[in-house]
């Protein structure tokens, strides 16, 4: 996270930066790390007293921001990791400002690259791109499964105003695309950024375990399939 929080401050210089950590219950100093202070960078903390997963962390995270941000703003959500390049959001803040709801860093456009990941998650990543994209009609999405995404915060608090606690469900990686699942029924523009992963960057394991994330896909897929569209316009 430190060296994160660096790039990011280096992003601060020229844009207007709030950065909202959660740790999850995180037993390897989260909170100190985000609390060290880099520069002028405006770091605030979610905390999970114990380890509620993924999903919840984004879903903490989202409501966090959206108790302060304007309609105007944007919301961002990347990997704590280091393995996503902070210069992107202003690529991201560009396709919010040309007219985009939602802005994906995408590895499978062309400029996109994936090839530091280890083998196993970059087929996993793939085939629940081609899975999705086959099953779902999103349009303009070719990478379902990435982290790192930017949101218009109305169209994040119209989605929010009407799943309330429901918006995030997932607790494992399939959360990202069921946020993404629930979103396409306020018909948001979507578009993507070519995102070169720095997995190299990496500095402790995965916490992504290939048969769980496979199990939780599917069953998010047959679970979109079985449920009804919201009952009115949102």
């Amino acid at each position: 996270m430190p060296p994160l929080l660096r790039r990011l401050s280096d992003v601060a210089l020229t844009e207007q930066l709030t950065v909202w950590v959660v740790d999850d219950g995180s037993a390897d100093n989260t909170a100190a790390a985000a609390e060290a202070g880099f520069g002028e960078l405006d770091v605030r903390i979610v905390r999970h007293l114990v380890n509620l997963g993924l999903g919840r962390a984004v879903l903490s995270g989202l409501r966090a921001a959206l108790e302060v941000a304007g309609p105007d703003d944007i919301v961002v959500v990347m990997d704590a990791d280091d393995t996503h390049d902070p210069g992107l959001i202003r690529l991201l803040w560009n396709e919010i400002a040309a007219g985009s709801d939602v802005a994906i860093c995408s590895r499978f456009v062309p400029g996109g690259d994936d090839r530091t990941a280890p083998l196993g998650r970059r087929l996993l990543s793939r085939g629940a791109a081609q899975l999705f994209h086959r099953a779902l009609a999103v349009e303009g999405v070719r990478d379902f499964t990435s982290g790192y995404r930017a949101y218009r915060a109305s169209l994040l608090a119209r989605a929010s105003a009407h799943w309330g606690e429901r918006l995030i469900e997932e607790q494992g990686f399939a959360c990202m695309v069921e946020l993404l699942l629930k979103l396409r029924h306020c018909r948001p523009v979507i578009t993507e950024v070519p995102l070169a992963l720095r997995y190299d960057r990496k500095q402790g394991p995965s916490k992504l375990k290939l048969r769980r994330t496979i199990a939780q896909y599917l069953k998010l897929l047959a679970r979109d399939r079985l449920s009804p569209a919201p009952y009115r316009k949102l």
